[in-house]
């Protein structure tokens, strides 16, 4: 397409009739009307009601063990790491997973676009079968870092590949309804995983075996019928398209994302300007530069074509995802400790009081897709969901150790239903704008910006947490110290005394804060005071990290919603004749 067929410049406003999508991202279509055949080839794409419910329940039973298989395992690594003598090398086996993940994630989106979905979703489903097995009969800590490295292959597809085959079978205006049951599938699992891993966990042994071992083995059977799911009612028609392949820039994508990723986990126990941190940055700026050159090279072919970032909508959602990501998974990290170290919560009795944040969830997920559906417009609930993230974290930032938990489970809603406001609605601005043959592509950008956010902030709201714990700890007991109660509880329980100096002076009391339960209400409230200042401070930066991403996401453009699926585009551009590729 050539001439007026081909707009640049400013996002501008296509008729819903044809193919719409941000023109900056380069190639927008014509905006004349579909011919007969188009239209008709297209109809022959279209699925009823009842065949996307059947594709959502497979989607969604891998996106379910994907997400659930993150929370289980960080409520149960303590066990899994004393039973296999690793516990000073646990952290090894959330690595390996976030690292895998993250970097297959754009991979699965671009070769998904060239060869189609199905091969690969069912590629991901079988990885991750394969890793979970493994990891069921893992024998030392190393051995299940590197087959949870084998099962953070298979959840980078599981995630990204679900969103984007919706783009495929469900039009935009509807999208929104659809890919907010996603979300719910996410937010239940922030809760049924501690549960499980904390069941599993506490289990001495299941059928003559360690009880934590059936957390990964669990997974077998539920992925399994997933698979056999999504291979009977998954068909999407797919027209290969001869592209090169941007190996050289997959590799150089491991090459810088690893060590980050690597320093991200350990820079808190390495020191953020030790050695090793320090390699691993340059290192990583190194990768950063052969990428984008790579990217350079091998242009609209690229894993990431740079192009899509000349695209506002592209360039903003993704930039959004990240610095809202940054301040999300990080902020939401810290409410499942406040709740154990603080409130004195189990790992399953947690699980169960962020319910009321699940419930925001799918309040505000369910809404913004009947928003979108009934009014065509989505640029307003990101905005506001963005908003009230900010506020959420603002308010955490007052909860003290003696904070009511109906107050805090208030603040978990307002928390809840703006990120369901956010996350879906951002990923359909993406897909929108996109070119129905980059929905993979576009999709797991979002995915692995807002991932890559993630791991930013959830490393430095930890780093800052720690690095104010002992002095809040301190600065608390040195005032706690003057009261009768204190005092009294002191020549009450000498060795509790003798115990809290220890772990107050040390990391003993940082790394395993169980010694609270076993002390007397005086002297372990100054502990939880201290901890729960540590995490106001990191609830404050949190907030000011989503106030930035509100910002960047005010400029997100209102593009009219297609009225195709990105499935039913392609074959109507097939039929007209056009260049798939533009």
């Amino acid at each position: 397409m050539t001439g007026a067929g081909r707009r640049r410049g400013r996002d501008a406003e296509v008729p819903p009739t044809g193919p719409v999508r941000d023109p900056t991202a380069g190639g927008a279509p014509t905006a004349d009307a579909p011919t007969a055949a188009a239209r008709t080839r297209a109809a022959d794409h279209e699925l009823g009601h009842r065949q996307i419910v059947a594709i959502l329940v497979g989607l969604m039973l891998g996106m379910f063990l994907a997400a659930l298989d993150q929370t289980v395992v960080a409520t149960s690594i303590r066990v899994i790491a004393d039973d296999l003598h690793g516990f000073s090398i646990q952290a090894w086996a959330t690595t390996a997973f976030l690292i895998t993940s993250t970097i297959a994630t754009p991979l699965y989106g671009k070769l998904s676009d060239i060869y189609g979905r199905k091969p690969f979703f069912l590629f991901a489903i079988a990885i991750f079968i394969v890793g979970s097995a493994l990891c069921g009969i893992a024998q030392s800590m190393y051995q299940l870092a590197v087959f949870r490295a084998i099962q953070g292959i298979g959840a980078g597809g599981l995630f990204s590949l679900a969103l984007a085959i919706i783009g495929d079978v469900v039009p935009p205006r509807q999208r929104a309804r659809y890919q907010g049951y996603f979300l719910a599938v996410f937010g239940t699992s922030s809760v049924v995983g501690p549960v499980v891993g904390g069941f599993f966990a506490g289990a001495s042994s299941i059928l003559g075996i360690a009880g934590w071992r059936w957390i990964f083995w669990i997974n077998v059977p539920v992925a399994l019928v997933a698979l056999v799911v999504v291979t009977k009612v998954l068909h999407l028609p797919h027209t290969r398209q001869d592209h090169r392949i941007d190996w050289p820039g997959a590799l150089s994508l491991v090459v810088c994302l690893v060590p980050l990723l690597i320093v991200a986990e350990q820079g808190r126990t390495w020191g953020w300007g030790s050695d090793r941190a320090l390699l691993c940055y340059a290192v990583g700026a190194v990768g950063l530069g052969a990428f984008l050159a790579c990217e350079r090279r091998y242009a609209d072919e690229a894993l990431l074509p740079l192009r899509l970032f000349r695209g506002r909508t592209f360039a903003i959602g993704t930039a959004s995802s990240a610095i809202i990501g940054m301040g999300m998974l990080g902020g939401l990290l810290l409410i499942p400790l406040y709740l154990q170290v603080v409130r004195g919560s189990s790992p399953t009795r947690a699980g169960l009081e962020v319910i009321p944040l699940v419930a925001g969830i799918m309040i505000g997920s369910v809404l913004s897709g009947q928003v979108v559906a009934r009014t065509g417009r989505y640029r307003a609930l990101p905005i506001t969901g963005t908003a009230l993230l900010a506020v959420s974290f603002l308010l955490f930032s007052f909860v003290g150790a003696d904070t009511p938990l109906g107050l805090m489970m208030a603040i978990m809603v307002v928390l809840g239903f703006g990120l369901g406001c956010t996350m879906q609605p951002t990923v359909l601005a993406v897909q929108n704008a996109a070119s129905p043959h980059e929905i993979g592509v576009s999709t797991s950008a979002v995915t692995f910006f807002r991932s890559m956010g993630g791991t930013v902030g959830a490393a430095a709201f930890l780093s800052i947490l720690f690095t104010l714990l002992p002095e809040r700890v301190r600065a608390a007991y040195s005032e706690a110290a003057t009261t009768p109660q204190f005092q009294e509880a002191v020549r009450d329980q000498p060795e509790q005394a003798q115990m809290l100096m220890q772990a107050a002076g040390g990391e003993a009391g940082l790394n395993d804060t169980s010694f609270l339960t076993r002390l007397a209400a005086p002297l372990a409230h100054p502990f939880k005071v201290g901890f729960s200042e540590s995490m106001d401070v990191a609830f404050l930066v949190a907030a000011a990290i989503v106030l930035v991403g509100l910002v960047v996401i005010w400029f997100l453009p209102e593009l009219p919603l297609r009225r195709g699926s990105a499935a039913q585009e392609r074959a109507a551009a097939a039929a007209a004749g056009e260049d798939p590729a533009a």
